[in-house]
């Protein structure tokens, strides 16, 4: 089914020109594309978009992306732009896997620094609500430098995990069973598509390399000490972090 034949939305167009056009009665924008596809649409509505209406996006990464908004809006003709970036998702997408629930109980972050929020920003602040999420405010290169340890690392290792095992293994019928629900868990995101984290990984870097090497160093430490007892404080500190959350 189409997105529009199960209610989801009222019509869909077919052209960048045609959504542009789309754009000019519209209150809210939201851009739900990856990064770098956000930035592009970010240029082109600077063009057609005026005061009193709201550009806001769903990416990834923020830094980038404020600071290009920054540079194209919220001048008195322009329209304001709120970078927000939900802690939800799934590694599939398509309206056909919506979730009703999806961001419940999820924070939903934002980076729109200092600037004294319009009525059409509180109102999607409150829409993002009723969606069931709570907000945070919070600094754009801080967001990319969590993120990149709370979101992206866990990304980057199940792909690699993921990519491991099937060089290893292949279609063998055997390690499904064998791994059950613990392999399940690890390897889930390694569904996630190239087309989004390409763009994750091109605008954040620095700070998703970082969590690389030091996750590396982390697993050399664990394979020096598979005899010791260095092993069962790694488990210690391990199962500190599981309780508190």
């Amino acid at each position: 089914y189409r997105p529009e034949q199960m209610g989801a939305i009222d019509a869909t167009v077919d052209s960048a020109e045609a959504a542009l056009e789309l754009v000019r009665t519209a209150d809210v924008i939201v851009l739900a594309v990856p990064v770098l596809a956000i930035k592009d649409w970010m240029q082109k509505l600077s063009a057609v978009t005026r005061s009193g209406q709201l550009i806001t996006d769903v990416g990834s990464t923020k830094l980038e992306i404020t600071e290009l908004g920054k540079k194209l809006f919220g001048g008195a003709e322009a329209a304001d732009f709120l970078p927000g970036h939900p802690m939800a998702g799934k590694e599939s997408g398509g309206a056909m896997l919506a979730e009703a629930k999806l961001f419940e109980n999820a924070m939903w972050l934002f980076t729109a620094g200092t600037a004294e929020p319009s009525a059409t920003e509180k109102g999607w602040r409150d829409w993002v609500g009723f969606f069931g999420a709570r907000t945070l405010d919070m600094d754009a290169a801080r967001h990319d430098e969590v993120c990149a340890w709370v979101s992206h690392l866990p990304q980057m290792l199940s792909t690699a995990l993921a990519a491991l095992l099937e060089e290893k293994f292949g279609d063998a019928p055997e390690i499904g069973a064998i791994g059950a629900r613990a392999l399940r868990e690890t390897t889930r995101l390694g569904a996630s598509p190239y087309s989004m984290w390409r763009d994750v990984a091109m605008t954040n870097t620095g700070p998703i390399a970082d969590t690389l090497f030091a996750l590396e160093q982390r697993l050399a430490h664990v394979r020096e000490n598979l005899r010791t007892p260095e092993l069962r404080d790694e488990f210690a500190l391990a199962n500190k972090f599981r309780q508190r959350r």
